[in-house]
């Protein structure tokens, strides 16, 4: 599968040919693990379009998702392309989100998110990471709130330094995850 997908992937991709690709990785034993391992290729384009299927994955299939959620966990840190820094960060503010399944649930009560956390907080104030990226940032650090109750308080504080220095979309999604974290 991973062979037939990076020869699927070194071309431009429409949306159409994503949910295709997401279907069948989906579908296929150990080829989610492979979509994972394509979001690091050393061409940026690959990586991203890889990590765009994964991202299909997990919204259409998050049941099929689940049996690699420690894999994609452990990965999340070292993902350095920001064009798939973009959809782990959509994928892991889905995984965080009240509504998850219940197996991802359970998956992050056992699992040591520390390091998830510490991530989402490099990248939430690295001036180089996009303002899409900072968005899902803040829904992944207020969504660890219940479980690290210290985030709540450096998100806080994160988010007063970060608010005139990002755009007015940064300042619309604050405005969001104050009001997620009761604060004013």
């Amino acid at each position: 599968m991973k062979e037939q997908l990076l020869t699927d992937i070194k071309n431009t991709l429409q949306k159409n040919k994503v949910h295709l690709l997401a279907e069948l990785a989906s579908s296929q034993a150990n080829a989610i693990k492979d979509v994972i391992d394509l979001t690091f290729h050393p061409e940026e384009q690959i990586g991203f379009r890889a990590a765009w299927i994964l991202e299909n994955i997990y919204v259409n299939h998050p049941l099929n998702f689940v049996p690699y959620l420690a894999y994609f966990s452990d990965r999340f840190s070292l993902q350095n392309n920001l064009s798939a820094r973009r959809h782990f960060g959509k994928i892991l503010a889905l995984l965080t989100k009240k509504n998850a399944p219940q197996q991802v649930k359970d998956f992050l009560v056992s699992y040591d998110t520390t390091h998830l956390v510490e991530t989402t907080f490099a990248w939430l104030i690295d001036d180089d990471v996009p303002v899409a990226i900072k968005s899902h940032c803040l829904n992944i650090l207020a969504n660890f709130c219940p479980k690290h109750p210290w985030v709540k308080e450096e998100l806080i504080a994160t988010m007063e330094y970060l608010v005139d220095k990002e755009s007015i979309a940064f300042f619309a999604k604050v405005k969001q995850i104050r009001k997620q974290l009761k604060t004013k």
